[in-house]
C-alpha cells in the first residue's frame, strides 16, 4: 500500500504557482485574493488562517474580512459588490457555513463567477456538469491532480463517491465521468452501501462520519480518498475512513491529516493566479 502524500505535492504545486506569480508580477499584476469570515467558528478559522498563509507565501495580494455573527445580509452582499467591481481582487471567497440569518444561496449567486474562486456559483456549477469547466471546486479539483500525480488511470475504472455535496461528491462524480469512469454516488440513504462500496476500484469518501468506513467496504486493491476531517474520541484528527484496517487492503490511500487538506487550499490559489493571468493576457 502507497500513501498519497497530500502535503508534498501540495509543495510541489505551489512552487510552480509561485512562479507564475512572480511572471504575473513582473507584468505589474499581484493576484489578489480576498476571504470574507463571518463569526466565530473554530473551524472556519483555521481554514482561513491557513488559507491566508499560503496566499502571503506565494505572493497574493491577500486580505481577510472578519465580521460578527451579527452582520446582515444586506450588508455581506454589500460587500461583495464592492470586490466584485474592484479589478485588483481575481478571487472573492466567503467561508461556509454562514450564520442561519444568511441565504446561503443568495450569496453565492451575489459573487461574480469569473472571481468565484471556490466554485460554487450555480453558473460555475452548470458548466462543470456541461463538461465545459471554468471554476471548479478546490477538493475535487485536487483528488484529480492526486490522480494525475499518482498514475491512477480512471479510464473504464468503478467508481464509487460517499457523499452527493456540492463541495465534492457531486463534483468529483462529473470530473471522473469526464475521464471515462462509471460513477455511482452513495449517501445516507443508499441501501447495500458495504456492497456496492466494495466493487469500487475507486472509493472517494466525504460523508462526515469519522473512521466509518472500514475494511468491509473495500476492495482489495482500490484506491482509496478520504476527505473527511474529524476528531476521534482522544481529540485527534481522522478521517471517515480507518486508515489502520483500509491500509491492508487498498493499493493508495490518503491520509488524515496531510492528504487531502493541502492540495484544495492549493487549487483554490491555482484558480486565483489563472483569473489573474487572464487579466494579463487581456492587457496586453
Amino acid at each position: 500500500m502507497e500513501i498519497i502524500d497530500g502535503k508534498t505535492l501540495a509543495e510541489k504545486l505551489q512552487g510552480r504557482l509561485k512562479e507564475r506569480v512572480e511572471k504575473l508580477k513582473s507584468q505589474g499584476i499581484v493576484p489578489g485574493l480576498v476571504v470574507i469570515l463571518l463569526g466565530e467558528n473554530p473551524a472556519s478559522q483555521v481554514y482561513v488562517r491557513n488559507k491566508e498563509r499560503v496566499a502571503e507565501r506565494l505572493g497574493f495580494n491577500s486580505q481577510v474580512i472578519r465580521l460578527p455573527e451579527s452582520t446582515s445580509q444586506e450588508e455581506l452582499l454589500s460587500i461583495i459588490a464592492e470586490y466584485n467591481e474592484d479589478e485588483h481582487w481575481h478571487g472573492i471567497l466567503v467561508q461556509l457555513p454562514l450564520p442561519s440569518h444568511i441565504l446561503e444561496d443568495e450569496i453565492l449567486l451575489a459573487i461574480d463567477p469569473k472571481k468565484d474562486v471556490d466554485g460554487f456559483h450555480p453558473e460555475n456549477m452548470g458548466r462543470l456538469w456541461s463538461g465545459n469547466p471554468r471554476m471548479i471546486p478546490s477538493t475535487p479539483a485536487g483528488i484529480m491532480e492526486m490522480f494525475a500525480e499518482y498514475n491512477v488511470d480512471l479510464t473504464g475504472k468503478n467508481a464509487v463517491v460517499i457523499g452527493r455535496s456540492n463541495i465534492v461528491g457531486k463534483p468529483i462524480a462529473q470530473l471522473m465521468l469526464e475521464q471515462n469512469t462509471t460513477v455511482t454516488i452513495c449517501h445516507s440513504r443508499t441501501k447495500n452501501l458495504t456492497q456496492i462500496a466494495s466493487q469500487a476500484d475507486v472509493l472517494v469518501v466525504a460523508i462526515g462520519r469519522g473512521k466509518m468506513i472500514n475494511a468491509e467496504y473495500v476492495k482489495e486493491g482500490a484506491v482509496v480518498i478520504d476527505v473527511g476531517m474529524n476528531r476521534d474520541e482522544n481529540g485527534k484528527l481522522c478521517g471517515d475512513v480507518d486508515f489502520e484496517s483500509i491500509s491492508e487492503k487498498a493499493s493508495l490511500l490518503t491520509p488524515v491529516p496531510g492528504g487531502v487538506g493541502p492540495m484544495t487550499i492549493t487549487m483554490l490559489m491555482e484558480q486565483t493566479v489563472r483569473v489573474a493571468e487572464s487579466k494579463g493576457n487581456k492587457s496586453e
